[in-house]
């Protein structure tokens, strides 16, 4: 893996202070305190999406961790933009960490998935696994999803958590959806609401009716089509979960269609720092 670079500063201030190089940013998260987190690609080195909301999450998980702060918004892109400068690829994942009142800056060299995946699609399997809090973005659930995924199957991309009810809840760092009975559906109540998450249902609601419920594990045999939506991942198809085809095994349209207004918002909304 390449080195990790992590800066660190106090939340209000201009200064970075690095702390030390790790082998992945789950690395990294378990050297520092405990707090929420968020994560974040860049475009063109230097343009990233939606930076406000990302640091309105941390705000929300401190709080529901019982430790509320506020991260100051101007100080916090200087803080990103001064750890970039130190970025060693053409695109960095970036990871903010916010342990009120400090806050962490984390980055790694970035490259998106291979094409092939996104033409063919992933598969996926069903875990039946519980975030205690389902809404925050909690810096302990870390190594809980690096334990689950090095348990997954070979050739899996990503593991589905699954309620008690059977509701198809989100997967272990991505948020799910399903097209069922010509609508995209997506859990609403018991997810945490990813910022990528959110951009995909701005642009389907334009292509497609969306109901916000989940599908439910005995739903699969008959959902069309399926994708997980992250930062890194962004709109990613999957064709099979737990070893049964999705629809028809294939990419389908309306997926396709979300990918490609999902690139035309972000051309539209990266903004420089």
């Amino acid at each position: 893996m390449s080195d990790l670079r992590v800066s660190t500063f106090e939340a209000g201030e201009a200064t970075l202070r690095l702390l030390g190089r790790h082998p992945s940013l789950a690395a990294s998260s378990a050297a520092l305190p405990e707090g929420a987190y968020t994560t974040f690609r860049t475009y063109g080195g230097r343009r990233v999406v939606r930076l406000g909301q990302h640091l309105r999450r941390l705000e929300e998980t401190a709080g529901l961790q019982g430790r509320p702060g506020a991260v100051d918004p101007a100080a916090a892109r200087r803080a990103v933009a001064e750890a970039l400068d130190s970025a060693q690829g053409p695109e960095s994942r970036v990871r903010l960490t916010f342990a009120p009142p400090r806050l962490f800056v984390a980055l790694e060299p970035f490259s998106p998935l291979p094409a092939r995946l996104y033409a063919e699609g992933v598969a996926c399997v069903t875990l039946d696994l519980q975030r205690e809090n389902p809404h925050a973005k909690d810096t302990r659930f870390i190594a809980t999803a690096q334990d689950a995924y090095g348990r997954l199957p070979p050739g899996v991309e990503e593991g589905l958590i699954v309620g008690a009810d059977g509701a198809i809840l989100e997967g272990l760092s991505s948020n799910f959806f399903a097209v069922l009975d010509g609508a995209l559906r997506t859990e609403e109540e018991r997810v945490l609401v990813g910022v990528t998450r959110s951009l995909v249902l701005e642009v389907a609601t334009g292509l497609m009716p969306v109901d916000r419920r989940a599908v439910r594990r005995d739903d699969l045999p008959r959902i069309d089509e399926a994708f997980v939506t992250s930062v890194s991942r962004e709109v990613l198809p999957v064709v099979a979960i737990d070893g049964r085809a999705v629809g028809d095994g294939r990419v389908g349209r309306r997926t396709r269609a979300l990918l490609e207004a999902f690139g035309e918002l972000v051309e539209r909304e990266a903004e420089r720092l």
